[in-house]
């Protein structure tokens, strides 16, 4: 299974990367215009992620503005299965999960700092990760 890491802050990437790294084949970048460009070369590769974990809060393009053209691509492309998304984000405000899920679509919503129990109960409600 394939992953793509979406953090701009270096300690987060390596804790993220160290807990997944069991699981999946990683990639790397830093920030939402990074991501897209990911998305877009690993169909282009017939590779696509199984799983896509991003913070909100980037600079460029943050995490919402680039899972909202993930989805846009994946729903103009007709790119199935549609990626599972874990938004991640060291704000605890209701009003940001809300626009996250519902304006979104992500998968899931951690807050930071992440916690691996964490992760791994969402990886398995999302069915990437077998108990």
């Amino acid at each position: 299974m394939r992953a793509l890491i979406v953090e701009d802050e270096f300690l987060s990437r390596k804790i993220l990367r160290s807990f997944l790294l069991p699981l999946f084949e990683i990639e790397v970048v830093v920030n939402g215009r990074e991501a897209v460009e990911a998305f877009k070369l690993a169909h282009a590769e017939n590779k696509p992620y199984d799983l896509i974990l991003m913070d909100i809060m980037m600079p460029e393009v943050d995490g919402m503005e680039a899972l909202a053209r993930i989805r846009k691509m994946e729903l103009e492309e007709n790119l199935r299965p549609r990626a599972k998304v874990i938004m991640t984000t060291a704000l605890d405000d209701p009003q940001t999960v809300i626009k996250t899920f519902y304006d979104g679509e992500a998968s899931a919503y951690i807050v930071k700092p992440v916690v691996k129990d964490k992760l791994y109960e969402e990886l398995q409600k999302l069915g990437l990760l077998h108990s």
